[in-house]
């Protein structure tokens, strides 16, 4: 069977990905994280769409690899619903983050393709989130592409995962935000546990 150009071409942008990935700005989110483990701060990790799954799946590695407390908001259903129905969309995650009385000593991770832009409209919720965690003074990291929006404008650092075509910028996006967190929590500054196949013999 011949390979399609499609997937050719597709795996050879993802190559063309990994190598251009700032290694110092990886660094720089697992010096951020070790800190605040270490001075009891927390994780929160904020995405929509397909980065609210990743949200999900990142919070389970970061409790149980990196032994990180760490939550997102998106896991729990009802509550998102139902401030989305009462408040807005726009403010469903600065609320959470005010309940969970969001403090200098944690750390707000974003997982997002665009960033977050008032202007444009997009991903508001993720914007009002960030200017919450100024506020308050909680460290600010992100996975994020395009141009990074208004996470790369304040973060204390982030990965940013360069276009290389503009019409899959989402798809990769999205699949190296896992390569990335999971760089993040497998780190020997970071990771507490054994995971189960590394363990298998």
């Amino acid at each position: 069977m011949t390979v399609t150009p499609y997937t050719r071409i597709f795996l050879q942008e993802a190559a063309l990905i990994i190598g251009k990935i700032d290694q110092e700005q990886v660094d720089r989110m697992i010096s951020i994280l070790a800190k605040a483990r270490e001075e009891g701060g927390r994780l929160f990790i904020l995405g929509v769409g397909g980065s609210a799954g990743n949200a999900s799946h990142a919070v389970n590695d970061f409790r149980k690899i990196a032994g990180i407390e760490a939550y997102a908001p998106t896991d729990n259903v009802s509550e998102l619903t139902a401030r989305t129905n009462d408040d807005g969309w726009d403010s469903v995650f600065a609320r959470w983050l005010e309940t969970s009385r969001l403090s200098e000593k944690d750390v707000v991770f974003i997982l997002s393709v665009g960033g977050g832009n008032l202007e444009k409209n997009i991903s508001p919720n993720l914007v009002k989130a960030l200017q919450l965690a100024k506020t308050v003074r909680a460290k600010i990291i992100g996975i994020i592409s395009r141009d990074g929006g208004y996470t790369a404008q304040v973060a204390d650092a982030y990965a940013l995962i360069p276009v290389v075509n503009p019409e899959t910028i989402t798809p990769h996006c999205e699949a190296f935000q896992a390569v990335v967190w999971h760089l993040i929590v497998t780190h020997p500054d970071l990771k507490r546990n054994e995971m189960k196949w590394e363990g298998v013999r």
